[in-house]
């Protein structure tokens, strides 16, 4: 008799299993009339393996990215997704990365602490637009997710991660609460720093406005600071202002806030080179 409720208590958890990777919860083990000595006796047979508290492998403990990345989900409560570089790993913006697996809560209570998890809290997180399912893990959406990436992974792999979400084609709009005044003001601050003449700024060079200009030595500057594609049409409008400015033979540089950031030294450098030569004849 025993042995006709375990096949059928197995056939449903066989069911829930499939549906989250192979992995399923205590609770919905005991939904699926396994109780507590029935959850032991198939631990003891390897039937059930223990991936968390209250979280259990079905079938077989050979781990897989897409089972931890479960596991991890299920054993942190009801609302919580895979975030942060794990789900960077899900989405395929980043190959797969050593470490405890990150997810983020919507609850800011609870435990803390899991071996191999990294719980973030987020309040916010069910907000319309911020959560997906992937290969039916629960998941922060690909933008989401590279907001995320900064505050956990070192600026080199948050770049990859962004430039392969958009060879991809994700839409990601990253916001910003960048003005334009903090452009002119971040820009003149790392002219200063780095000991570079400074620009005109917001001035008319032909029949456009450059962002930064250097008149003697014919250089124009354009700073962007926004962290997406501003859509086809823009990317067309900035080519055609630096064709227009190399006709009036200027040497045209744009760099994004992200450049300034990470690579300083070479952008100074470079512009160091280009104002420090002779004026350039009008033609």
């Amino acid at each position: 008799m025993r042995e006709e409720l375990d096949s059928t208590a197995d056939m449903r958890v066989a069911r829930v299993a499939a549906r989250q990777n192979g992995v399923i919860t205590a609770a919905q083990l005991h939904a699926a009339d396994v109780d507590k000595s029935g959850v032991t006796r198939r631990v003891r047979a390897g039937r059930l393996h223990r991936l968390h508290r209250g979280v259990y492998a079905v079938g077989h403990e050979a781990p897989s990215e897409y089972r931890r990345f479960m596991a991890a989900v299920l054993a942190c409560g009801e609302g919580t997704v895979l975030s942060h570089g794990s789900a960077a790993v899900l989405w395929g913006f980043l190959k797969p990365l050593k470490g405890p697996v990150h997810v983020t809560s919507p609850s800011t209570s609870g435990k803390v602490q899991r071996a191999g998890i990294v719980l973030h809290r987020s309040p916010s997180l069910m907000k319309r637009g911020e959560t997906r399912v992937r290969e039916r893990i629960p998941v922060t959406s690909p933008r989401r997710t590279i907001e995320d990436l900064p505050s956990v992974l070192p600026s080199y792999l948050v770049r990859r991660a962004r430039r392969q979400a958009e060879f991809l084609k994700y839409e990601l709009r990253l916001p910003t609460d960048r003005s334009r005044s903090d452009l002119e003001s971040d820009f003149l601050s790392f002219c200063r720093r780095h000991h570079l003449p400074l620009p005109e700024v917001n001035v008319k060079v032909g029949r456009h406005e450059v962002d930064f200009h250097w008149p003697v030595q014919r250089v124009v500057v354009e700073t962007d600071f926004f962290d997406y594609h501003r859509g086809s049409q823009s990317f067309e409008d900035d080519h055609q202002r630096d064709l227009d400015l190399r006709r009036l033979s200027y040497t045209v540089r744009r760099y994004t806030g992200a450049q300034l950031t990470s690579y300083p030294a070479e952008i100074a450098g470079e512009l160091g080179e280009l104002l420090r030569r002779d004026a350039v004849p009008s033609p």
